[in-house]
């Protein structure tokens, strides 16, 4: 007697090195000659840089290439280490106590320079996604401090993937 195939409904356990396929929470300005503070906004889902990294840079490396370096201010991460490999190339961490808050910069190989606003894991999503679409506008010359008017971290006991805005809105870089 023979058994039937047994079809598990249970996903599969995901790896630590595995990311999870969820759209990165990004706004870009158009690539064009910019101004202001900003280049556009990022939302990391943790505090945690070096797992948040990847998929940035994997994003960013169409626009930039190659990016071998991230500044960031140390008040808004976890401990980092000094560096991370993504997708084999060796990415160097830079933590400044004097960086300016609630902004990452990131450096291509040919020195030119993104600088993201960055938006608080547990912010209010409206909010979040508001001061997203204001960095990302082609004239836009407000500060971090103007942009983030309104972006209220609280602590939330909805996941921040379970959210109701519309997937797509995070989805388009430009």
């Amino acid at each position: 007697m023979t058994s039937a195939p047994h079809l598990s409904t249970t996903p599969p356990a995901v790896t630590a090195n595995e990311q999870l396929r969820t759209p990165l929470r990004l706004r870009l300005r158009p690539n064009a000659l910019s101004t202001g503070h900003v280049d556009g906004a990022w939302w990391p889902r943790s505090r945690d840089l070096a797992a948040e990294l990847p998929a940035l840079l994997a994003v960013l490396a169409v626009r930039l290439g190659d990016i071998p370096r991230v500044s960031y201010n140390l008040t808004e991460w976890d401990t980092a280490p000094r560096q991370i490999a993504v997708d084999g190339v060796r990415v160097r961490l830079s933590g400044f106590w004097s960086r300016p808050a609630h902004t990452v910069d990131v450096v291509a190989g040919d020195r030119r320079r993104l600088t993201l606003l960055l938006l608080p894991p547990d912010a209010d999503p409206a909010a979040a996604h508001d001061s997203m679409m204001s960095a990302a506008e082609r004239g836009n010359t407000d500060t971090v401090e103007v942009l983030l008017h309104g972006v209220a971290a609280h602590e939330s006991t909805v996941d921040a993937r379970s959210t109701c805005l519309p997937e797509q809105m995070f989805q388009g870089v430009r």
